[in-house]
């Protein structure tokens, strides 16, 4: 830990500097997530190489289940990074996770497919996954913990949004990478035979940059000052109604978020039957569109409260998710697949712009990384890492329209915990660790 190159801490630094830090610490974020999602952009192709039995969905299904493991070990990574982020800082664990990240992706990219050395193919693209879910597990809790507390207090929803920003941003550099070598690289076949490893080469070197980036970044204000830094799980049940809160508000959210981001492109190939580079360049486009409205709902957040936000997603998530899938799996003009996907889209963001500021506002500095993250990727574990995995098992069985109503449920059962909690914007805790 001591090895990283000292920084001055943020109660000195000017509006310039704050933005520097907030920019950087979010483009880490932008990186491993690019590598965590370039598996879901690129698993048509890739899926029969370590897969190679089965129909196209039987194929799917295979890498759907691995993607659902490698959420597995978030909650670990969670535990692991959150509670160095409490002791040590948030600056030393956002370093560490990034370049976890790199070695995951490195894996996959040099790893033999199953007709080189059989079953052995997926158990180690099942130990990347586990690695990189690791990583990403450590990555949410304490990049949210850092953007929330290097923001300002008035603007602190708007500035915050950026993870999702980010967050965003590498899935839809994923999709980019993914329409790039489709359309002017690489044939089909070849993508299939072996271009799918070069976005994996890409993420393992963006992640070397990143972790160079990341071990300048300052530290906060509200961890320099903190007089105890615990980070331990018997510290973290002393908050057991904010825990159940973060559990709560994400259970519906995160559903939403990856049926509507991950599962989009395969639903538009395997169920509307749009071909996978009119698939791939239809979801790319709506994550575009939604990466630039998370900064929109954050400043709303800021005006008008988190909670009355959050009600919102609750409400029309809980009314317009059957309707909308629906239609999306009906259609067959790619314009009118877009329109929807942006609705469906533009609902999940008043729960994803503010989900992390939300959630750090709930816990003192001692914990904050820690009670970020670890009921969050628990709850993201068995409810988005398994959205994708649950709506192909239910297609495969007849009952695609099943998915529909689960994530209409899961939805409703949030808007309950929005409807009872307190508004964090008018009792927050990073608030009181900075006056206090």
């Amino acid at each position: 830990m001591t090895g990283l190159k000292d920084a001055k801490a943020a109660p000195d630094m000017s509006f310039g500097e704050r933005i520097k830090a907030i920019l950087i610490g979010s483009s880490g974020n932008l990186v491993e997530w690019y590598d965590f999602y370039v598996y879901a952009a690129f698993s048509l192709y890739f899926a029969k190489a370590f897969f190679p039995a089965g129909n196209q969905t039987a194929q799917l299904l295979n890498t759907a289940a691995i993607f659902a493991v490698g959420f597995l070990m978030r909650p670990i990574g969670a535990w692991l990074f959150g509670r160095m982020a409490d002791r040590h800082g948030r600056r030393v664990s956002l370093t560490a996770s990034v370049l976890l990240m790199c070695f995951g992706s490195a894996m996959i990219a040099v790893t033999p497919v199953y007709a080189t050395i059989g079953v052995a193919a997926p158990v180690i693209l099942l130990v990347a996954r586990m690695i990189q879910g690791l990583s990403l597990g450590g990555e949410y809790g304490t990049s949210a913990t850092y953007l929330s507390e290097m923001a300002t207090s008035k603007h602190r929803g708007f500035y915050s949004s950026f993870q999702y920003v980010t967050l965003i941003g590498g899935q839809l550099t994923a999709m980019l990478v993914l329409i790039v070598l489709q359309t002017f690289v690489l044939t089909t076949a070849e993508l299939e035979a072996w271009g799918w490893r070069i976005p994996f080469l890409i993420g393992a070197l963006l992640a070397l940059i990143a972790f160079v980036m990341r071990r300048d970044l300052v530290e906060t204000d509200a961890f320099t000052r903190a007089t105890r830094r615990d980070g331990s799980l018997a510290a973290l049940m002393q908050h057991p109604r904010e825990v159940a809160i973060v559990v709560g508000l994400t259970m519906g959210g995160t559903l939403a978020f990856y049926t509507y981001t991950t599962y989009m492109q395969k639903f538009l190939a395997n169920t509307a039957g749009f071909s996978k580079g009119t698939a791939t360049l239809v979801s790319a486009s709506a994550l575009f569109v939604y990466m630039l409205l998370q900064p929109v709902v954050g400043a709303i957040s800021d005006k008008v409260g988190r909670r009355p936000v959050l009600i919102t997603f609750g409400v029309l998530g809980t009314l317009c998710t059957v309707p909308l899938l629906s239609a999306i799996g009906d259609v067959r003009d790619p314009w009118e697949a877009f329109l929807l996907i942006v609705a469906g889209l533009c609902i999940v963001s008043c729960y994803t712009a503010i989900n992390a500021v939300v959630k750090a506002e709930l816990f003192p500095t001692s914990v904050r990384a820690l009670g970020v993250g670890l009921p969050y990727a628990l709850t993201v574990a068995l409810f988005g890492g398994t959205a994708e995995w649950i709506a192909l098992w239910l297609k495969q069985a007849g009952h695609e329209t099943y998915f529909y109503w689960y994530v209409t449920g899961c939805i409703a059962l949030s808007l309950v915990v929005y409807a009872t909690m307190r508004d964090t914007r008018n009792d927050s805790e990073i608030d009181k660790s900075e006056s206090g």
